[in-house]
């Protein structure tokens, strides 16, 4: 069994985002069975590989393409599910990826359409389709714009709802391809992997790919991925102490807005016996009975000496 995993996704970069023909190839392939449309002509606009850790918020190593006709795709392959939830994170990654277009003097009928194309191997949706799209609706499912005009889509492609038992003459483009990625490392061990490999085109392509990541390149790739998570790690560690010092400070804040009240009330509590005590030495000045007195503040006699100290 080689060493080289699709599924994680410095070689899933490596793969499908070097600046080379073959992995062009390999691309288009990808974006045509996924996106389920013709592509032609697409450019990878950041087929480096991630150098600096630190400054990483969590791993991301996407590749960021754009088509002839200037749709822009983020796609991803996002495997370890982190503290940060992940569809909010993708929602967020589709916002600012649609809002990054440069429109000034420009009308919005203008916008290029984007997409955020991600694959997990977990199941975040509840339903049984595999890949899901999804777009501006109401809450009865009504569409905001018309379908055409429509410039905002994620596209989630759950690998784990995958039937790895189904016979492979069962299986679409879609299906083949998810297989392969979990199970490529297997190579022509796995039987339906080696048909593949000798009658379907595309696999045999991404299998060439595959074979370029040697034992020595998979090391480096490994010891990448382990810095990158690492760090992610680290991060989230560093979020949850930021985030603990904020609740110990909101609970000394709102402890000491508790006392404040305690020492205001105790202030007042303090002023009204002062009244009373004031009242009450005026009574006796003007030769009124302790039992009198008593009676008419509705406090017992030895109440009312407390209060005379």
């Amino acid at each position: 069994m080689r060493s080289a995993n699709l599924l994680n996704d410095f070689a899933f970069k490596y793969v499908f985002g070097e600046d080379c023909k073959e992995a062009n190839d390999a691309l288009k392939s990808l974006l045509t069975v996924f996106l389920e449309r013709s592509v032609n002509k697409v450019v990878v606009k950041n087929s480096e590989m991630v150098k600096d850790y630190s400054k990483m918020k969590s791993p991301r190593l996407d590749l960021l393409v754009e088509f002839d006709d200037r749709t822009t795709v983020d796609l991803e392959m996002q495997l370890r599910q982190t503290k940060d939830n992940l569809p909010i994170r993708f929602s967020y990654y589709l916002a600012r990826l649609h809002g990054s277009q440069e429109l000034e003097g420009k009308y919005y009928g203008e916008l290029k359409e984007t997409i955020v194309l991600v694959f997990f191997n977990v199941n975040l949706i509840d339903n049984h389709r595999m890949c899901n799209t999804f777009t501006l609706r109401n809450e009865e499912g009504l569409s905001f714009v018309e379908e055409s005009q429509d410039r905002m889509k994620l596209r989630t492609v759950e690998m784990a709802k995958l039937d790895s038992n189904k016979p492979l003459k069962d299986m679409n483009e879609q299906e083949k391809m998810i297989y392969y990625f979990l199970n490529c490392r297997k190579g022509m061990e796995d039987s339906k992997i080696k048909v593949m490999i000798e009658s379907d085109g595309v696999i045999q392509m991404l299998e060439k790919r595959v074979e370029t990541i040697s034992d020595d390149g998979w090391k480096k790739i490994i010891e990448d991925f382990q810095k990158l998570h690492e760090n992610e790690e680290r991060m989230e560690r560093q979020l949850e102490i930021e985030e603990l010092q904020r609740a110990k400070e909101e609970v000394r804040k709102l402890q000491e807005e508790a006392h404040k009240q305690v020492e205001d009330a105790n202030k007042q509590v303090e002023k009204k016996n002062q009244e009373i005590k004031q009242m009450i030495q005026l009574m006796l000045t003007n030769g009124m009975s302790l039992e009198f007195i008593s009676k008419s503040l509705s406090k017992s006699e030895d109440e009312i000496r407390d209060l005379l100290g």
